[in-house]
């Protein structure tokens, strides 16, 4: 405990988050979850800490994850080689079991039960359950890598509103049966925008979308989608950061009321983005 922090300064904080925990009670909030916070232990216990916290508030929170390092260190243990190809897994019929394997297996079911842990009720779901994700293949190139064609959300908001926190693996499958591997920013995405969530919360590895990339002080915090893609024509966001805003700017465009880019390496990111007034990385909003 922080012997330097009074009960009084506890008071105020509370006080100064009840605006923002009133303005997110009975909302859906989807956070797409993995990355460096995924790998961490201490950062994967403060974020379940916080969505455990945000369910005992009220809020309808929705847990998105990947597991994309799992993945390759299973991969490895078989003697396995991961091949990327434009930064998506190749996968072929014995990786999509593997990939199957552990998100929808390990990952999911050890995220329930560390949130079951601190508190929260939890149930996990993969994209086949309910064929909640509905896929087809998305390049030949690439194997069992899906694109998403349907979300069948009924599933979801079933768990919420009998009072679960629904955490999802993104495999998805076709109406044959075959299982793909979905990106998980592309899952979260859709499943926010077939939610109508409040906002959804893309954590990553970096502090959002930087003027600089190499200079954290240059961060964009707040923009519209007409400024985010002017920032494609001026080279700011380029790379891997092209295709996660691409998520971000869909999600809105189906009726996700806004989206924020932010730092999973940064303790208790959530909840400073939501319950105060800095929020923690970059914010994307509609035009109007």
């Amino acid at each position: 405990m922080n012997k330097g922090f009074s009960n009084a300064d506890r008071a105020e904080v509370l006080t100064q988050a009840l605006p923002y925990i009133k303005h997110y009670t009975g909302k859906v909030v989807v956070v797409k979850y993995g990355g460096n916070a995924m790998v961490n232990e201490q950062l994967k216990q403060q974020v379940m800490e916080d969505i455990v916290l945000l369910w005992l508030i009220g809020v309808k929170i929705v847990l998105v994850h990947g597991g994309g390092p799992e993945i390759s260190e299973l991969m490895d243990k078989l003697g396995k080689k991961p091949e990327f190809v434009d930064g998506l897994r190749v996968t072929d019929k014995e990786t999509v079991d593997i990939v199957q394997m552990v998100l929808a297996g390990k990952v999911n079911k050890t995220l329930v039960n560390m949130l079951e842990k601190k508190g929260g009720k939890a149930i996990g779901l993969s994209g086949m359950d309910g064929r909640l994700i509905e896929a087809t293949m998305k390049d030949a190139r690439l194997g069992y890598v899906g694109e998403i064609t349907k979300i069948h959300i009924k599933p979801v908001w079933d768990l919420l509103n009998n009072g679960y926190i629904p955490v999802i693996s993104t495999i998805g499958c076709d109406r044959d049966g075959n299982a793909y591997n979905i990106n998980g920013d592309t899952a979260a995405a859709h499943i926010a925008g077939a939610l109508g969530a409040q906002r959804l919360i893309m954590m990553t590895d970096i502090a959002g979308i930087l003027r600089d990339r190499d200079d954290p002080s240059t961060l964009v915090t707040d923009i519209t989608v007409q400024q985010a893609r002017a920032l494609y024509d001026e080279g700011i966001i380029s790379g891997g950061m092209i295709p996660k805003v691409d998520c971000c700017i869909h999600a809105i465009e189906q009726g996700v009321k806004n989206v924020v880019i932010m730092d999973g390496r940064v303790p208790h990111s959530i909840l400073m983005e939501l319950l105060t007034n800095e929020g923690a990385g970059t914010w994307i909003r509609g035009d109007k």
